[in-house]
């Protein structure tokens, strides 16, 4: 299984800050975003890295030869960071992950490394992460049937029916990532798609009957960093064992 990061964006809403700096190499605590993720993976067994660039890259490329010179890791520069969104960064890894089983991650989360362990112990081979706090506009939200497998998955889903928010992990199976990749081809080639969430892909192959399916991880700590104000309230909140 290979872990793909995702870390192209400018992320303008937490400006100033990343005006110098890439947001996955934000410290919170005594470590930067991207690190807390490597070693959460690498924690959990994982080997082999594929990580998508864009903004900044230079910095992120030099900030794991550095702090992990022998990670086997292979870069994908998305030349297109400023103008599409992370459905084109994932895209772009195709062929890094052919014929190969995935831990997908977003490199903005701060997270306790338990939550790869839930999904890698899972039954389901395709899930993804949830977190069922108080939802509002801005969550990527998750509704699902009566045996937690997921039906709808935006951030325009009722906030009623949702059960919570993604909390932007997932773990894929070989064969789910070959269709996610199809749908992909069609909606970035042909229907030039590549200014949306990714999410928008994983609908697509839900509705044609693909199964997807949600771990309760509420209970272990998780936060996504969009604006200053959520960089400041995860400084506080930050677990003592995870300073």
């Amino acid at each position: 299984m290979k872990a793909v990061i995702l870390a192209a964006g400018i992320a303008s809403r937490l400006r100033p800050l990343t005006n110098n700096t890439p947001k996955c190499l934000l410290e919170v605590g005594s470590k930067c975003l991207l690190g807390r993720t490597i070693d959460s993976l690498i924690s959990n067994g994982f080997k082999e890295f594929v990580v998508v660039t864009g903004y900044l890259k230079e910095m992120i490329e030099d900030y794991i030869s550095v702090n992990y010179p022998k990670l086997q890791v292979e870069y994908i520069f998305n030349e297109k960071y400023a103008s599409t969104n992370n459905i084109y960064s994932l895209w772009m890894t195709k062929e890094a992950v052919k014929g190969q089983d995935i831990m997908l991650l977003d490199s903005d989360i701060l997270f306790d490394s338990p939550i790869i362990t839930a999904l890698l112990e899972s039954p389901h081979k395709n899930c993804l992460a949830l977190n069922s706090h108080e939802l509002g506009d801005e969550e990527i939200k998750v509704i699902v049937d009566d045996t937690n497998r997921i039906k709808e998955i935006s951030k325009v889903c009722s906030i009623k029916d949702a059960v919570g928010e993604s909390v932007g992990i997932e773990k894929f199976s070989a064969p789910l990532v070959k269709l996610l990749f199809d749908e992909m081809d069609d909606m970035i080639l042909n229907k030039n798609q590549s200014g949306i969430f990714y999410e928008a892909a994983f609908e697509n192959i839900i509705e044609k009957g693909a199964d997807m399916y949600i771990v309760d991880t509420t209970n272990i700590f998780s936060m996504e960093l969009d604006t200053v104000e959520d960089f400041e309230t995860a400084c506080k909140k930050l677990p003592s064992h995870l300073l």
